[in-house]
């Protein structure tokens, strides 16, 4: 499944998951799990985690800050009856600002796909694409089966 078809489903995801306990906490829970699974699936020698961790992390928390600064701006352009009383004028900057964040997220990977080249061999590059979708999968599965606990 390609990662920008998720997107959208995540971003959803997280404004219902930031209103039940703080960013903070669940950011970190979620970090947790996610070095765990990158951790089994990566096969990363000491060497190769010491450099690749401070490096994913850094991108991680860059890439997160910009999605939640997106989606509140979005959340309060968008609430509501706004939608269908903004003004074409209205609704072009906000597709124009939309484009930007994803080309911020997507300059954003390039530079981290340049910088890990120099610390993983291609096929644990690869495998790191890979563990990413499997983990946002999982993640969603994870809190769809949670959800229909309640």
């Amino acid at each position: 499944m390609n990662f920008r078809k998720l997107l959208p489903i995540i971003l959803l995801f997280t404004c219902s998951f930031y209103a039940q306990e703080s960013i903070k906490d669940k950011k970190e829970q979620i970090r947790s799990f996610k070095v765990a699974f990158f951790t089994s699936e990566l096969d990363l020698s000491s060497q190769e985690s010491a450099k690749f961790w401070p490096l994913y992390n850094a991108y991680d928390d860059k890439q997160f800050e910009i999605r939640h600064k997106k989606m509140k701006f979005f959340k309060s352009k968008m609430h509501g009856d706004a939608l269908n009383k903004m003004s074409e004028k209205d609704a072009a900057a906000l597709l124009y600002q939309m484009d930007a964040a994803d080309e911020e997220l997507f300059l954003l990977r390039k530079k981290f796909s340049k910088n890990v080249r120099a610390v993983l061999p291609a096929v644990k590059i690869l495998k790191l694409k890979k563990a990413e979708d499997d983990f946002y999968r999982k993640l969603l599965q994870q809190y769809g089966d949670r959800g229909k606990k309640k």
